[in-house]
């Protein structure tokens, strides 16, 4: 450190600088998600923040970061939940973590709980603390706000961003209890943090925040924390958490104050230097674990039998060598796995939903200029992981909801549907469908 600030170095996530700092030399990694908006070197001039870090970083090897979009990190657009987890992973290599605990606070706890499902050989603990797992309200999770509410809450955020003394009272509301100075230094930062156009796009990006079919799924050992009195949407929504995930421990501290370091920091601190020793003395092995979260991707030709019977073997097997040399591009383009291939359709695995429909379109355009017409349908769940090879459930859905597409289509379960918010893709409702062998209705949607 440097007269107190910690250096900032930077990783590359693709064509992006995600600036990160390390703090400490504890006996494990703790990667410090941020909600909304941070900038890492303000955050040392802010004199609660500065304490709580510090505290963290006497038990753990810290690593802090600002999401790309914001702070010193590079100032392109803000980006979904999957292009966030690949700057993760990316800061997590420069800082040489194999593996490490999360804390997500706030609107970061949604995008570490993917990670956590995701990549769990790269994550051996969760916290959230004050977060949340959908943006809009649902008769299911009734914590959210309405799409009214959220129309009238852009709207206001647009007009206040107009007024100079904005910043000092989003200060006093998300930290009533902090010290003068901490308040006026932590406005200072969130002004200075990211540009008004993104404060907007990240209103409209957690709006379609969905990630309540992740939570089953993450098997890690998990504290769900956050403050009594702090927003339903909050409270609400860290109860939903630590119910949903499979043996989250739950706390709940007196108090308003929505950050961390504000109010009674200590009890919050305690508690995760409690929680994380405890975890760590009984982490597993990474590659111990035999399920992991993951996008399935099922594709075929339409009418392959007809064609083939126009053609003729020998034609046929040649169309059928070009047709899968083009899946394969697109594959490794968006870093599919291959997982089996019979007959005309192949089936794949990724790690990002967004990618994996990406590819998906692609394969689709691809193979329509060899003169073939594919379907594609993709889900995202739970999958049992032996020998490289998944299984399970979760399979079986994505092979069902390819079933249904029509020719050149690619359908995407409500699953995949809600965790590409902010992707840029849009979708077409095809309504509800009865999936064979599938207990229940799910519904569907055409990507546009």
């Amino acid at each position: 450190m440097e007269g107190g600030v910690p250096q900032t170095r930077y990783a590359r996530s693709g064509d992006v600088n995600i600036a990160y700092q390390v703090v400490g030399d504890g006996p494990f990694d703790l990667v410090y998600v941020p909600g909304s908006f941070s900038h890492v070197e303000q955050a040392w001039e802010i004199p609660n923040r500065a304490a709580f870090y510090r505290r963290l970083a006497s038990f753990t090897r810290l690593i802090l970061f600002d999401k790309r979009g914001t702070g010193m990190s590079d100032r392109t657009p803000l980006a979904n939940l999957e292009t966030r987890m690949d700057d993760v992973r990316a800061v997590m290599d420069a800082a040489g973590s194999e593996r490490a605990a999360l804390c997500g606070v706030s609107e970061g706890g949604p995008m570490s709980m993917l990670f956590a499902a995701t990549y769990p050989d790269r994550v051996w603990a969760l916290v959230l603390f004050a977060s949340f797992a959908r943006g809009l309200w649902a008769p299911d999770y009734p914590w959210g706000d309405t799409e009214e509410q959220w129309r009238r809450d852009i709207e206001d955020l647009e007009r206040s961003l107009e007024d100079p003394s904005y910043f000092d009272r989003l200060a006093e509301l998300l930290a009533p209890s902090a010290d003068p100075t901490s308040k006026r230094m932590f406005a200072q930062s969130m002004r200075q943090s990211g540009t008004p156009a993104a404060r907007v796009e990240l209103m409209k990006m957690v709006r379609e925040v969905d990630v309540r079919d992740v939570a089953p799924v993450i098997k890690v050992p998990t504290l769900v924390m956050n403050r009594s009195g702090d927003a339903p949407a909050n409270v609400g929504g860290s109860k939903y958490l630590a119910r949903e995930i499979p043996g989250a421990r739950y706390v709940e501290l007196e108090g308003v104050d929505h950050a961390p370091n504000s109010g009674d920091a200590k009890a919050v601190l305690d508690t995760i230097e409690e929680f994380l020793t405890g975890a760590w003395a009984s982490a597993p092995e990474a590659d111990e674990h035999d399920t992991v979260l993951a996008t399935v991707l099922f594709t075929d030709i339409v009418g392959s039998t007809e064609k083939m019977q126009t053609l003729g073997d020998r034609a046929w097997a040649s169309l059928l060598s070009d047709h899968h040399s083009a899946v394969r591009r697109q594959l490794s383009r968006y870093r599919g796995v291959e997982m089996d291939t019979a007959g005309d359709g192949f089936f794949a695995r990724f790690d990002g939903p967004a990618r994996a429909i990406r590819c998906a379109r692609e394969i689709v355009g691809s193979v329509h200029d060899l003169g073939l017409e594919v379907r594609a349908g993709l889900h995202t769940g739970e999958c049992q992981v032996a020998e490289g090879k998944v299984a399970g459930i979760a399979v079986s859905i994505g092979a069902r909801v390819a079933a249904e597409a029509s020719a050149g289509e690619v359908l995407v379960s409500s699953t995949v549907h809600d965790l590409v918010a902010g992707s840029g893709l849009e979708f077409a409702d095809r309504g509800t469908r009865e999936l064979k062998g599938v207990p229940g209705e799910w519904r569907l949607y055409a990507v546009a």
